[in-house]
């Protein structure tokens, strides 16, 4: 009598790793559709079909997706918010996830999706990964990738665009001495912004001036620091863009400790427009990143993917606009 056909054998005969036997007999992401034929006739060949009859893993899905998250911040709450919304009358549950704490930060997405593929998620959106090429068992959408754009379906807002609107409404103003508190310089969306910063000046005939840039990391601890600095040298700036609404929170809290007006001193735009932008005393002038609304396209996206339909585009630029609020005026005396 022959011995029962085993997983090993389905996957020597077929020419692949036993991980693909197992994801192309569950019906799985992640196989080409003629390795999965081909499995799947060497099953058959084999008699493997059988043992596999009594498994419910061929047809169990979970019903949730995943949003996977280096750290909760009022980028990534928004972010959930608009898959939430985006996810409204399906029959997905939504599972909010963040793994970066454990060990370094860096490679937190691989770590994470070996944990709930195919287990506790169907699909999955990162939001900001680190790297773009984990593997994995399920579909997954990258929402504002370190990188930039990758092969993943991507989300993002256009950080280049709305930097050079905002950086172009203090030159309207009047404003010459335009300072820049960046972002983190490991993110494609920050970079972005600086480019675009420089940009607007360029277009303005204004000299990029490096003595009024300071970096912040997105971090308010960071940014205090560095505005602190910019705001106390000799010739400070009379307008400043903060890459993010963090950044100019922290600004705006440091020029009225030094005594300075805003906006009559000092003019600031932010970015992102998170909902405490617009709850300050001073409301925020601020770069609209419709961050909602990214959120429910990577969701909408997902979903089309697990439905195995192709994609009408695997990367979508989301419009930016300025907002206008309480903290920028023309300076107090004409510039040069």
């Amino acid at each position: 009598m022959m011995a029962r056909a085993t997983i090993h054998d389905v996957a020597a005969a077929a020419g692949v790793s036993v991980a693909t036997v197992s994801k192309a007999v569950n019906g799985r992401y992640g196989v080409a559709s003629e390795t999965a034929v081909r499995v799947l006739e060497a099953v058959e060949r084999l008699g493997y079909e059988s043992s596999l009859v009594a498994s419910s893993m061929r047809s169990r899905r979970t019903g949730v997706i995943g949003v996977l998250v280096a750290d909760f911040e009022p980028f990534s709450a928004e972010i959930l918010k608009g898959v939430g919304v985006g996810l409204k009358g399906s029959r997905y549950d939504l599972l909010a996830y963040s793994g970066s704490r454990q060990g370094d930060g860096e490679g937190w997405e691989r770590r994470s999706l070996s944990r709930l593929s195919g287990t506790l998620i169907d699909g999955a959106i990162l939001v900001t990964p680190t790297v773009v090429n984990a593997a994995a068992e399920i579909p997954v959408v990258a929402v504002d990738p370190h990188t930039g754009r990758a092969d993943l379906p991507t989300v993002e807002a256009d950080s280049r665009g709305g930097a050079v609107e905002a950086t172009t409404a203090l030159v309207e103003l009047g404003h010459r001495r335009i300072g820049f508190i960046a972002g983190r310089p490991d993110l494609t969306s920050s970079r972005l912004r600086d480019a675009g910063y420089r940009d607007a000046l360029s277009a303005a005939g204004i000299p990029f001036d490096p003595a009024l840039v300071r970096v912040g990391f997105y971090d308010a601890d960071t940014a205090r620091s560095a505005a602190h600095d910019l705001l106390t040298q000799t010739e400070r700036p009379t307008a400043v863009f903060a890459a993010n609404d963090l950044s100019a929170m922290a600004l705006i809290e440091v020029a009225q400790g030094l005594g300075l007006d805003v906006p009559g001193d000092l003019s600031v735009i932010g970015f992102d427009d998170v909902p405490e932008a617009s709850r300050l005393a001073l409301p925020l002038t601020t770069v609209r990143q419709p961050m909602q609304s990214i959120g429910q396209a990577a969701a909408r996206m997902l979903m089309t993917l697990m439905a195995g339909d192709e994609l009408t585009s695997t990367h979508l630029l989301l419009p930016t606009r300025l907002v206008q609020r309480a903290t920028t005026a023309p300076p107090r005396s004409p510039q040069p």
